[in-house]
């Protein structure tokens, strides 16, 4: 009996980490740009923080471009989970403006809000999980 109960716990704990999955993990799409273009962005744990990259990238009539220079880029790094769906000290790069902001994120049920900053300029935008 021993053994069994031993057995199952070594089972239950090797799969520990996929039992915590960080609900914030998935495709999300972006919200539309100025032109109105968008992005898929795969967001995944990386060590013990989370971080983004894109994925697919779409013109606004809703066409793959897979000609977009940016796909396989870092979008997001070192974000941590402060609990309750909220995410902070990590880094947003805006691939429209080839800048870097301080970001946080908010997640709640499949929207996130992402915020990023330089100084007390702000830019936000609400994206959407990907079904």
């Amino acid at each position: 009996m021993k053994k069994i109960a031993l057995a199952a716990s070594l089972v239950l704990l090797s799969a520990g980490s996929a039992f915590a999955a960080d609900p914030v993990t998935g495709l999300w799409k972006t919200q539309p740009g100025d032109t109105g273009g968008y992005a898929h962005v795969q967001v995944s744990e990386c060590g013990s923080n989370i971080c983004g990259v894109i994925k697919d990238a779409y013109d606004a009539s809703g066409e793959k471009r897979t000609d977009y220079e940016n796909i396989g880029k870092r979008m997001i790094w070192d974000m941590s989970a402060d609990g309750g769906g909220a995410y902070s000290g990590g880094k947003i790069w805006a691939p429209d403006r080839n800048k870097t902001y301080k970001s946080k994120m908010q997640l709640s049920g499949n929207n996130l809000t992402v915020k990023g900053c330089v100084a007390v300029i702000c830019r936000s935008q609400k994206w959407t999980r990907v079904k």
